[in-house]
């Protein structure tokens, strides 16, 4: 799989978005943008979850043991993590901290977490004039592998498709803004670092020993994935496009 994609791969390590940010307003616009990736990969987990393991009553057991306890350990990690003080937070809720402490403009996502807690469908709140057309872009990538109900893909693009994709020269950038601006970038340092630590190691060898189970020795299901992983990685390059062109 990994030399399947690597080509995309490069080419998002390699973007010259990353050169482009120079300050802490160009740290404002990425954040802005890339909170929606950050949002719709616990949807990925999270369908990942309700189809590999059991989250219903009755219980029943389903599936591999191991699998479930990799999904259930990732889930616990990405859901009930840490803050930087010690207190239980999702990821997705340290970076929306870390977006206010920086001045980042939290209204597009918040606009569109209530929509979808009052009960628009997903599709019409993906399509909101709010959301910049580049993460609108991407989110509709991903719920497309997530309508297919191919959980081997699902996986693929969960595990090749991740966070994981920030070059060192993004993270140097961010820990010299925060020692000119400590009370403005401090959660998104620790939001990366953390996330480095977390996702980038431990919880990325569980994914990947999750797809190899579930695609097994079956080449259309491998097949699948990889188109899958290229699909979300070319989305990726759109959304990194667009921050560019913002920039």
């Amino acid at each position: 799989m990994e030399h399947a994609v690597s080509h995309q791969r490069k080419l998002l390590v390699d973007h010259p978005v990353y050169s482009s940010i120079k300050d802490i307003e160009g740290i404002r616009i990425f954040m802005e943008r890339h909170v929606f990736a950050v949002w719709d990969f616990m949807s990925l987990l999270k369908t990942l979850q309700s189809s590999l393991t059991c989250v219903g009553s009755p219980w029943l057991p389903v599936g591999n043991p191991e699998t479930r306890y990799l999904i259930n350990e990732i889930v616990t990690g990405e859901e009930s993590d840490v803050d930087e003080n010690g207190n239980r937070t999702s990821h997705f809720e340290l970076y929306i901290r870390a977006m206010e402490q920086a001045d980042a403009d939290t209204g597009p996502i918040s606009s569109f977490i209530k929509a979808l807690q009052n009960g628009n469908p997903l599709v019409a709140a993906i399509s909101s004039e709010q959301i910049p057309k580049g993460a609108s872009h991407f989110m509709r990538s991903t719920f497309d592998t997530i309508s297919t109900g191919k959980i081997h893909a699902i996986a693929a693009v969960f595990t090749f498709g991740r966070e994981d994709l920030i070059p060192d020269m993004f993270l140097r950038l961010i820990d010299e803004l925060k020692q000119k601006f400590p009370d403005r970038l401090d959660i998104l340092h620790y939001y990366i670092q953390r996330h480095i630590e977390v996702d980038g190691g431990h919880h990325s060898e569980m994914a990947r020993r999750m797809t190899m189970e579930l695609c097994g020795d079956d080449p259309v299901k491998w097949e699948e994935a990889i188109a899958a992983v290229t699909k979300t990685l070319e989305a990726r390059h759109t959304l990194w496009d667009s921050i560019l062109a913002e920039l």
